[in-house]
């Protein structure tokens, strides 16, 4: 359970488009085994500390040929930013995705001190 100290609580949101790959023959369409990207993402205003960051696919395009596998994550998280983490294997192809993410955290206040 993350507890924030104060009453300045921040919510970011977003939604990037990660790859298209279909469009130029990329990994993600052509290729198999594992495949990953890794989109970073910068919070519109930097929180006290690192939030807590939720992401979810919000579309993708597949072909319906195989198995479809992804798995999306939060890396790298800090009070700046973090990176979308997007993951499949095997021989499924995925033309395109999309993720949404939210990030709730503690806002820095203009009265605190930098010691």
């Amino acid at each position: 359970m993350e507890k924030l100290n104060n009453n300045r609580i921040g919510v970011d949101q977003g939604d990037s488009v990660l790859f298209s790959d279909f469009q130029h023959g990329g990994q993600m369409w052509t290729g198999d085994g594992h495949r990953e990207r890794r989109q970073r993402v910068i919070f519109s205003e930097r929180f006290n500390r690192r939030p807590v960051v939720h992401c979810s696919l919000s579309m993708w395009d597949v072909d319906n040929s195989a198995n479809v596998r992804a798995d999306v994550t939060a890396d790298c998280i800090d009070d700046e930013g973090f990176d979308i983490v997007f993951r499949t294997w095997g021989d499924t192809r995925i033309a395109r995705a999309r993720v949404g993410w939210m990030a709730i955290g503690e806002l820095r206040d203009p009265e605190d001190w930098d010691v």
